[in-house]
């Protein structure tokens, strides 16, 4: 296992030219964007082709469509993430040629040096969060450098190398990286059981994060969430300790409290009281109470740094949303299809209840494919509990590269966990045939969401397609009943559309 600590004084001029492998996935290629818009020469290598390397090829980078050691020739530093295995045969000749090798973390906290970093932690919210906070910074004037694990919608990019004095950053604790950082502000959304195959249990990871809020600059201050247990248990932890910790919730005793949130398909507004003083309403053209509160954090934030409210409220009014959080794909045939990367119970549950509002009168049909065997198998109960929500259930296999699914484990243990008629939930076991299936089940003025693993982002436009191309014909069903499929052990997640295998670099962080 990797050990993480605090980095050093390295800074991005210091790498010189820098290779990342596995470029494609939206944190490392948010991390090449933002070292090629600071003026450094990059290169990259992939084994497909992702939508961000179109953009990072027109900045000016060098993209490899293959892995290979001439690929490392007049490289200064290689970057690789937590996904990459150690005998990567890039890696490899890395360490052989004698080449600094970062991971991606390290990289990334070599390019905060000498700003004042906000970090974004916590179990969910991270990336809506870590975008909501670079809109309100930007939009009281501080021109900010960020680097997100989506990309906002409207902006198209998850990175930008900016002149302000603030470094924006989502701190991922899926693999402890985020002990990397030297926050000036550290925001923790809330705490859950996730990620135990690297923690072992809700204990040490709490423990870890607490280890992460201690980073936090003493001149700095640290936000979390008054209405979680986890972050509450925090924040008393931390208080004891002498820190400057501060809160936001509904809860009567949250420093920034919220009052009157409500919640509808036209988005979330609250009111905000700190110290006892109005500071005022504020709206989100986003649904979701969870949206609220994420929202509040970046209120916090700003207030805490003496920024403009008014820069705050303007910037959540106009927040156009994350990719893959809650995207609106498009219509079709009278069925709206959205996109949304939710996979941890939690926030499933949370989208679902929001796509629910969306829906009105009409049926909520998942297409969910879950993120990672372990976590699947051990939240398998809550997975099901959350997805029993839906009216209608999609299944599709467990997208877990390099992981083996044994007899009894994966998607078909999943949907005969789910609380649902047979004739509403369904296993497919191939990508293709999830269009034809939704495209029999669903009906004007339903809502169809894609829901998952990274991959499952890129059906949205073939189910738009099978909408609009459907008949009037009923069809048969293409998917597999529950225990429909059986065998040994198995390799699973290794394919998307067409059978093209995934590189070993995970499209986003976890």
């Amino acid at each position: 296992m990797t050990t993480f600590s605090p980095a050093g004084t390295l800074t991005a001029e210091d790498l010189g030219h820098i290779h990342l492998i596995g470029v494609g996935g939206v944190g490392m290629s948010g991390l090449a964007r933002l070292f090629l818009t600071r003026g450094l020469p990059v290169s990259g290598s992939e084994l497909r082709e992702w939508p961000s390397l179109a953009g990072l090829r027109a900045l000016g980078g060098t993209i490899h469509m293959t892995h290979e050691v001439a690929n490392l020739d007049g490289v200064d530093t290689v970057v690789y993430s937590s996904a990459i295995p150690a005998d990567h045969l890039e890696m490899v000749e890395a360490r052989e040629r004698g080449l600094r090798v970062l991971h991606r973390s390290e990289a990334l906290a070599a390019a905060m040096t000498g700003r004042r970093t906000v970090a974004v932690a916590g179990t969910h919210g991270k990336t809506t969060t870590t975008s909501m906070v670079t809109m309100v910074l930007q939009q009281a004037g501080t021109d900010p450098s960020f680097v997100i694990g989506g990309e906002i919608s409207e902006v198209g990019s998850g990175a930008h190398h900016g002149t302000g004095e603030y470094f924006v950053v989502e701190a991922d604790e899926s693999d402890r990286s985020f002990l990397i950082y030297r926050p000036f502000v550290s925001i923790i959304t809330n705490i859950e059981a996730d990620h135990l195959n690297t923690y072992g249990d809700l204990a040490n990871l709490e423990a870890t994060f607490a280890e992460f809020a201690r980073l936090t600059d003493p001149d700095g201050f640290i936000i979390t969430c008054a209405d979680d247990p986890g972050g509450r248990r925090l924040a008393d932890t931390l208080r004891a300790e002498g820190r400057r910790v501060y809160t936001y919730g509904e809860a009567s005793d949250a420093d920034l409290r919220l009052s009157g949130m409500a919640s509808s398909a036209r988005g979330v507004r609250y009111l905000a009281h700190i110290d006892g003083r109005s500071l005022g309403e504020f709206r989100l053209p986003v649904p979701g109470r969870h949206m609220g509160l994420n929202s509040a954090s970046a209120v916090l934030a700003a207030y805490l740094l003496g920024l403009p409210l008014d820069a705050a409220e303007a910037a959540l009014a106009a927040f156009p949303g994350v990719r893959r959080r809650f995207e609106r794909k498009g219509v079709a045939d009278g069925v709206l299809v959205y996109d949304e990367y939710a996979y941890h119970p939690t926030s499933m549950t949370l989208a679902l209840q929001t796509l629910r509002e969306v829906a009105g009168d009409g049926r909520l049909i998942v297409v969910f494919q879950p993120y990672r065997l372990y976590r699947t198998r051990d939240l398998q109960t809550e997975i099901a509990e959350a997805l029993a929500i839906a009216d209608e259930l999609v299944l599709l296999e467990v997208f877990g590269p390099g992981e083996l699914r044994g007899p009894g484990e994966g998607s078909t243990a999943l949907v005969e966990a789910v609380s649902l008629p047979v004739e509403r939930k369904v296993f497919v076991d191939s990508w293709e045939a999830a269009p034809a299936e939704v495209a029999r089940r669903a009906r004007s003025g339903d809502v169809v969401v894609t829901m998952g693993a990274p991959p499952i982002s890129l059906m949205g436009d073939e189910l738009l397609t099978a909408l609009t191309t459907r008949t009037a014909d009923p069809q048969e069903p293409t998917g597999t009943v529950p225990g429909g499929l059986a065998g040994g052990a198995t390799s699973i997640g290794g394919t998307v559309p067409g059978g093209v295998g995934v590189d070993g670099a995970a499209p986003a962080a976890e």
